[in-house]
């Protein structure tokens, strides 16, 4: 039986050569090339049943000319970017633009031999499948912060979806950032020259409501003094987001079914007019529950729920704290200031914080922080008593002494011992929570000499730097 051959485009030597030696020894023939255009070449003269591609090559294509030009084939395999630089940006682009899938080096062993399993298995129900060329230019530089594994599940989801027409239902606590993954739907479809539009049902009186989304004529009932349009018909083109849809009224849910259905408006006392739109709905809610309780259309519920992007809360995430915190400090700086900094302190203890309100209430609390500052660092003190449990604010005494890598592996290996004390030790679940992959959730356990079975909640353990001294 003849191997399946795996493609490996890479212009680094040394990771290519790696890679090459690890696919072979899964079971497979693994060719390279060091170039875009040599991979690609190497493609039009030889079958190949999936590709490795890195995103950062040098030369004239990078990683996406390289995946756009693969995509166009007759019938491309399929191909998992691969970057030691992962963001929002780029995964979202990968995905869109027809990837498998998007990882972050190094690799461990075992993702990649489940990675390209995967990739198999869709290349042999795929193989007879039309070619679909893709020929959207580079989506805008809309960003939803976090490297998370929860985060990086959402931006290829958003990627696999920006450009359908599908309607999709976003999902999560309040203050998670449903409006943003909306906002990002819309950014990399090609309705982005259209108009986005944003309603907030649960704000918005339930007499008011019929004519916010639909609009009504002129006279069509009391206080009516000039036509108005409504948020479907200012969308159209576009995208509308339909924020807490959970909270609508049971009336209106009818006839946004209708909407959903028939893509058709009626403003109020006027006539009915086609639109075209993109629905994307979202809600706090759990749905399923509220149609079991009557408060919400079954009909409807499977209507939107087409495509469902769950929206884990921060608390889940805390690979994502840190940066949004420090995005946040960007955006409180005032034009040609320079952002005030976070002590360690600090980012302990944003760390330890449970963050019921989300994103937004971390916001706030950046925000009143920043106010709140005298100088140009932050620290836990400055938080003033924005949620902060005093017994929590600091850590035990002695901590982040030391220096900033001391302090750092300390803060590191506290993160990696929470999280396993939070999955039962875990591995493969406390390396999503963390945003690693699992090998390197490995070295680092290793590395710092942690007892994962007896793992405790204390700062004070002795664990070891990176440089291999010990912390005490």
């Amino acid at each position: 039986m003849a191997l399946s051959t795996i493609l490996i485009i890479d212009d680094e030597a040394g990771l290519r050569e790696s890679l090459e030696e690890t696919v072979r020894d899964l079971g497979y023939d693994a060719p390279t090339a060091a170039s875009g255009r040599a991979g690609l070449d190497r493609l039009h003269a030889e079958p190949i049943d999936a590709v490795l591609l890195d995103l950062r090559l040098g030369g004239a294509m990078d990683g996406l000319a390289v995946l756009k030009a693969i995509r166009a084939l007759p019938a491309p395999p399929p191909v998992t970017i691969l970057t030691a630089y992962a963001t929002a940006q780029n995964t979202i682009e990968a995905i869109r633009l027809g990837a498998f899938d998007h990882l972050t080096k190094p690799i461990g062993r075992a993702d990649l031999a489940d990675n390209l399993k995967r990739m198999l298995s869709s290349r042999a129900m795929e193989r007879a499948a039309p070619a679909v060329a893709d020929s959207a230019e580079t989506a805008s530089h809309f960003t939803l912060i976090g490297q998370s594994e929860p985060m990086r599940m959402v931006q290829k989801a958003i990627g696999m979806a920006a450009d359908s027409d599908t309607t999709v239902l976003v999902a999560g606590e309040t203050g998670t950032g449903k409006e943003l993954v909306a906002r990002a739907l819309h950014e990399h479809s090609r309705r982005k020259p259209r108009p986005f539009i944003a309603v907030n049902c649960a704000a918005i009186p339930s007499d008011l409501l019929e004519s916010e989304l639909f609009g009504h004529v002129k006279g069509a009932f009391t206080g009516a003094a000039a036509d108005r349009s409504g948020a479907f018909r200012d969308a159209d083109g576009g995208t509308l987001f339909l924020d807490e849809i959970g909270d609508m009224p049971p009336a209106m849910q009818a006839k946004i079914l209708r909407v959903l259905q028939d893509k058709i408006v009626t403003p109020v006392g006027g006539r009915s007019t086609q639109v075209d739109v993109r629905i994307v709905a979202a809600t706090h809610r759990k749905l399923p529950e509220r149609v079991a309780q009557g408060l919400f259309r079954e009909d409807l519920y499977y209507r939107l729920n087409v495509l469902t992007i769950p929206l884990a809360p921060l608390r889940e995430r805390l690979a994502d704290i840190v940066p949004l915190a420090e995005h946040f400090l960007r955006l409180a700086a005032r034009p040609g200031e320079r952002p005030k900094r976070m002590t360690g302190t600090l980012a302990a203890h944003l760390l330890s914080r449970p963050w019921p309100g989300n994103i937004r209430e971390l916001k706030n609390a950046i925000d009143r922080a920043v106010v709140m500052a005298r100088g140009d660092t932050l620290d836990v003190a400055d938080m003033g008593d924005a949620g902060i449990e005093p017994e929590a604010a600091v850590p035990p005494a002695g901590w982040l002494d030391g220096d900033l890598p001391t302090a750092v592996g300390r803060l590191e290996a506290e993160m990696i011992r929470r999280a396993l004390l939070s999955c039962a030790g875990n591995r493969t679940e406390a390396a999503r929570r963390l945003g690693i992959n699992r090998q390197l959730l490995y070295t680092k356990i290793e590395r710092y000499g942690l007892d994962v079975g007896g793992a405790s909640g204390s700062m004070t353990g002795t664990v070891r730097n990176t440089d291999g001294r010990e912390i005490d």
